[in-house]
């Protein structure tokens, strides 16, 4: 179902302060603080999921999206996030850019990006997805390790070109700690030299989005767990803890299939198989997707 065309020239506002609603013209629009869905017409929005257990068959390919990549974070994840979360020209912060699919994203529903991606090979690669009117106005790419103060800087600065003195949603989709290496980097959590390691780095990157984020607004935590010496580790909860402690509280925690998108192990289905039935494990078929509002 197409999203519904809301009105733009519309009459003064009042706010609700109790039940955090922004009513406009009360007979036609009513929408949150920090969303355009107009709660008057909430039927006309089947296509947004309010249930915890989500299922895309295929990633989408389209819309100036590639399959070069088959990572989890997948484009119709960011449009669910959006349209739920935020208003047109709001800015999304993504602390680990990867392929840009927050980036194009935003620009296919009428929101900004502020991408901030480690490799610089990927960060020029990634930039040659936009046009270089959208790199000056809605797309803003940041080579910089996303734990460090330089990087918090360089998106502060990045904030006031675009008019703003914060985000208004956040993304962290994290390397789940060491399964899957993506440079040689020592700053990149898939390098960490332990489970714990990746956790304190994580946690850095979190207080960046935390301190960056405006106030009210959300984030989302994007992972799945892990198996280690024969055992499972959380990589999940311990983030969302580590969320938690700084600050955000959980709103949501989501579960998704992710059978869709995990190429090399449909490949290698009897292997799993086989290590699950030796090992006393159960294979992952999901992962997270964690709702956190800095309050």
């Amino acid at each position: 179902m197409a999203r519904p065309r809301l009105k733009t020239n519309l009459a003064p506002t009042k706010v609700d302060k109790k039940a955090n609603l922004k009513l406009v013209d009360d007979n036609a629009i009513k929408t949150t603080a920090y969303s355009d869905i107009n709660l008057k017409k909430w039927r006309d929005y089947e296509h947004v999921k309010t249930d915890t257990f989500w299922e895309f068959p295929n990633r989408l390919k389209d819309g100036g999206h590639s399959n070069e990549y088959h990572g989890n974070y997948i484009p119709q994840i960011a449009q669910q996030f959006y349209e739920r979360f935020t208003k047109k020209n709001d800015i999304i912060l993504d602390l680990f850019f990867g392929s840009g699919t927050s980036g194009i994203e935003a620009i296919n529903m009428q929101r900004r990006c502020i991408g901030v991606e480690l490799k610089e090979d990927l960060a020029e690669k990634v930039s040659e997805k936009f046009t270089p009117k959208q790199l000056v106005t809605d797309v803003n790419i940041v080579c910089a390790d996303s734990a460090s103060e330089m990087a918090k800087e360089k998106i502060q600065a990045r904030l006031e070109i675009m008019g703003r003195k914060q985000a208004q949603f956040l993304v962290l989709h994290p390397p789940y700690d060491d399964i899957i290496k993506f440079s040689d980097k020592k700053e990149d959590l898939s390098n960490c030299s332990s489970t714990e390691e990746f956790y304190e780095l994580f946690e850095k990157v979190a207080k960046n989005g935390y301190d960056l984020l405006e106030k009210g607004h959300f984030a989302a935590l994007i992972i799945g767990d892990k198996y280690s010496n024969s055992q499972i580790q959380p990589l999940g909860f311990e983030c969302m803890k580590r969320m938690n402690n700084l600050g955000f509280i959980t709103k949501s925690i989501i579960v998704k299939d992710i059978q869709g998108n995990e190429k090399a192990k449909g490949k290698t289905a009897n292997l799993w198989r086989y290590r699950a039935l030796a090992g006393g494990f159960y294979i992952f078929k999901h992962e997270y997707v964690m709702i956190m509002q800095k309050v």
